[in-house]
């Protein structure tokens, strides 16, 4: 059986295309997926070989999801399913298998299904996992862009996160970067990587916080080499709790 991810944040349209791809062939299974960090923790824990993914997604965009499984080691093939008939030369340009308009027939999903066995290996990603084969961490960067160019930054070079909206600015020793993405669905991603909320509006990486300070007013601030980082009363315990466990893992080798 080919494994199939359909991935929608429209209910009536995620049905749709489940119940398409299904019809489309007889030997596929097809799970459905409303947002992208399912997508990711379903991909590192099962063996998947293709996504079905529309472009507008909440928080981490389709486009910005594709490149993140692009960069796995055995990655599934992308099929983009969406309404947005701007993108077919970005999402070409990741390794999209196809880019599909809506509404989709299922003659022409099953031409697609037929495309993605060509190019799929069939590696028992599973089976990998399961004999200690190291899982690749699709969120350990995420793209910038600027002025029509598009990079990464590295998590590892995060030390703090700021809300800015619908927007969260990394704050890196090479300046800070705006990247679409609320700072709660962020957290979500980064938390297990040891990053914590010290404010409402701030995340913070506990082995870049060399220090904790009072300002002048009182407040508590973390101490960081690119800046410091509110730490409001309602989050303090919980960072001075976090600080003294990575302090015990001796993991906080810069702080003083």
């Amino acid at each position: 059986m080919m494994r199939v991810l359909a991935v929608d944040d429209g209910p009536a349209a995620l049905q749709e295309l489940c119940g398409r791809l299904r019809a489309a062939s007889d030997d596929v299974e097809v799970t459905g997926v409303a947002d992208a960090i399912s997508v990711v923790k379903l991909v590192h824990s099962g063996n998947y070989d293709a996504v079905f993914l529309d472009i507008a997604l909440p928080g981490l965009g389709g486009m910005e999801l594709a490149g993140f499984l692009a960069k796995l080691a055995e990655p599934p093939a992308i099929v983009f399913v969406t309404a947005c008939d701007g993108h077919a030369a970005a999402a070409y340009g990741i390794g999209a298998v196809d880019y599909l308009l809506k509404p989709v027939r299922v003659e022409r999903l099953a031409k697609t299904l037929a495309r993605v066995r060509r190019v799929v290996p069939r590696a028992d990603r599973a089976t990998a996992a399961a004999n200690g084969a190291e899982v690749p961490d699709a969120m350990a960067a995420l793209p910038v862009e600027s002025r029509g160019r598009t990079w990464y930054v590295r998590r590892s070079d995060v030390r703090f996160v700021e809300a800015r909206g619908d927007y969260v600015r990394l704050h890196t020793p090479s300046g800070p970067h705006l990247v679409r993405m609320p700072i709660s669905r962020l957290q979500e991603y980064w938390q297990p990587a040891r990053f914590v909320r010290s404010h409402r509006g701030y995340l913070v990486s506990l082995p870049a916080i060399r220090e904790l300070r009072s300002d002048s007013t009182g407040g508590l601030l973390a101490h960081t080499d690119v800046g410091d980082v509110p730490v409001s009363r309602r989050h303090a315990r919980e960072v001075r709790e976090q600080l003294l466990r990575a302090a015990q893992r001796d993991e906080l080798a810069g702080a003083e």
